[in-house]
């Protein structure tokens, strides 16, 4: 669909990757433009050109990944785009309204019309910013609330996700940049390219600000998993070396020698029994007051980070 947009009448064609036919009337083809036509063939991964038409005109040409699927890799959507002052080529977008379309008419050449599908993708991208920010606010709190080991895993698919979003970011960050390195907006509506610009970088202060608090979150339960292992393998040491006596005994009673004095002692049980509890609380109170049981035997209070 070929469309003549605005006050200047600017091209917009709206095309898909089957109509390889009309993509190459629509542009103007060299060497890079070769190249890009295959990427848009395969459909596969981001891509960014910059060049000079033969007549003198600056052009942009390129692949976004604009949608990613959190869990699967190939679930994606891919559009290409060839971009001049004064036509838009898009292939394979797909907006998820039809706003964008009629905000064009205020676009004064075809970097304007560019700019907007680009800011009202950014839209799209603040509201699943949105909904993260929403997830991270009850993982945060489930940290201190549930402090189970799961949690953990749900802090690093969160993290994922993040850097899903900002891997989906960075590659449209670059398109702007690139219109701005070469001046193509020149003639446009500084309003619209500050707008967007100043769009992008909120989600990418956002993104970057999550990212904090994540680490921050791995950090704590990192903290939190070693003071547990140390908590354990204390307990274990403790309880081992408490329970000594009681196996030294046994395994020393537990011969089966002919010639064992002990075996006929008439109070040799009963004593056997109370030299095993006097040496066992002896061994207690000589490790409690070197202070080498802690707080093992007191309890934990409720929402403690380390329970």
């Amino acid at each position: 669909m070929e469309q003549l947009i605005g006050e200047n009448k600017w091209k917009y064609l709206q095309l898909h990757q089957n109509e390889m036919d009309r993509i190459k009337q629509a542009i103007e083809q060299d060497d890079c433009t070769n190249g890009w036509l295959e990427q848009v063939q395969e459909n596969k991964t981001n891509c960014l050109r910059v060049g000079c038409l033969e007549n003198g005109e600056k052009v942009i040409k390129g692949s976004l990944i604009y949608k990613q699927h959190f869990a699967r890799e190939r679930d994606n959507k891919i559009f290409h785009f060839y971009l001049t002052t004064d036509k838009l080529v898009t292939i394979n977008l797909e907006m998820d309204s039809r706003e964008p379309l009629w905000q064009l008419e205020r676009a004064k050449n075809a970097v304007d019309g560019f700019l907007l599908l680009l800011g009202e993708l950014m839209n799209e991208m603040l509201v699943e910013i949105d909904q993260f920010e929403k997830a991270l606010k009850t993982l945060i709190w489930s940290v201190r609330k549930r402090n189970e080991t799961g949690i953990l895993e749900l802090v690093y698919k969160r993290r994922h996700e993040l850097l899903v979003c900002k891997n989906l970011l960075i590659p449209i960050n670059e398109v702007q940049m690139a219109i701005e390195e070469i001046n193509l907006h020149g003639d446009g509506s500084e309003e619209i390219f500050f707008a967007t610009g100043k769009r992008m970088e909120r989600a990418m202060v956002l993104l970057n600000e999550y990212e904090h608090e994540l680490d921050s979150i791995i950090n704590l339960e990192e903290v939190i998993s070693s003071h547990r292992g140390n908590e354990i393998m204390k307990t274990l040491t403790v309880m081992t070396t408490i329970f000594t006596p009681v196996m030294a005994f046994g395994a020393l009673w537990g011969m089966n020698f002919k010639h064992m004095p002990e075996l006929e002692w008439r109070y040799g049980y009963g004593f056997s029994i109370i030299l095993i509890i006097i040496s066992t609380l002896l061994l207690y109170g000589y490790l409690k007051i070197k202070g080498w049981t802690g707080d093992l035997l007191k309890g934990k209070k409720k929402g403690s980070f380390f329970k």
